[in-house]
Parts: C-alpha cells; structure tokens; sequence
C-alpha cells in the first residue's frame, strides 16, 4: 500500500507554538490504548517499524521515558521525557525532548476518542516553549517520521488479538 501523508496523520500548526497530529485508526479505543501504554507493544510502532528499545517507560504521573531508534545513517536517536498526567483510555501528557536538540522540551498532549464502530481518533498537540523552537523540530523531517509511525501504529493494531 502507498499511502502518502495526509493519507496517515493530518498534521497542522493551529498556533506559533504548536503542532497538532490527528489520525483515525481502524481499531477499538481499547487496542489503541495497549499500543500506547505497553512498552513492548510501542516498541513494535514508535519507531517507524523499525528495531527501537525502550529503555524505560514508568507509564505513570511523574514516571520517566525514554526511547533509543537507529537513525537513518546508522547513528542512534533518544527521545525521552516525564509523564505528567495519564487518564486512562482518554489522555497522556508528557514532555518530549529529542536528544537531537537538547534543553528543548514540549509538552505532548495524546487526546483518544472513541468513534464506535471499532475505530479510534487520535490526536497529538504538541506545545513547544517558542516559534523557533517549533520550527527547528519541524526541519526535522519529523512529519514523514510520524507518517510513517502511524503506518506502523495500524499494522500492530491490526495483528493484535
């Protein structure tokens, strides 16, 4: 399947700080849920299908993560931060820092929407502390890396039982 961007997430820059992702997936909000709370399940998906260790996720309020993906060049990239609030089924917030540009943190909020019929809507925002700073994660190529996170994301949900 040849999907192109818009086909897996809709990313939009709703302000000068912000950058919002949304995706709809042929899944129960129960599966999505796993997929985003297991760190054995989102080591199958973050990091675009590709090998990814979770070095650590206390998927809890203060709880710390971190995520370490072969790079395209072979060079290691870590993503790391601290959950701030998990309401099950419904909400995650966390910081995000990419270790690619370090002392920059935003604060990631994950809103889960059941649409019935077995599907789910998923949407990121992603609050950065300036423009610049969103702009420099933006350079980053990371529109194709969620695109292709998202891709993987559906392949996982749709092999789980």
């Amino acid at each position: 399947m040849n999907e192109t961007l818009e086909d897996t997430v809709k990313i939009t820059t709703p302000t000068d700080r912000e950058i919002r992702f949304e995706r709809e997936f042929d899944a129960p909000l129960d599966k999505v849920w796993r997929a985003l709370s297991e760190p054995e399940l989102v080591a199958q998906w973050w990091g675009r299908g590709r090998p990814m260790t979770v070095e650590r996720m206390e998927f809890q309020r203060g709880g710390y993560w971190r995520y370490v993906m072969p790079g395209s060049k072979g060079e290691s990239q870590a993503f790391g931060g601290r959950y701030r609030e998990i309401v099950p089924m419904q909400r995650i917030v966390n910081t995000f820092e990419w270790d690619g540009m370090p002392g920059h943190v935003g604060i990631d909020t994950t809103v889960l929407t059941d649409l019935g019929g077995g599907r789910t809507r998923l949407v990121v925002t992603s609050l950065f502390h300036t423009t610049e700073e969103r702009d420099g994660i933006m350079s980053t190529g990371m529109e194709e890396g969620a695109a292709e996170s998202y891709v993987a994301l559906d392949r996982l949900l749709a092999s789980l039982a």
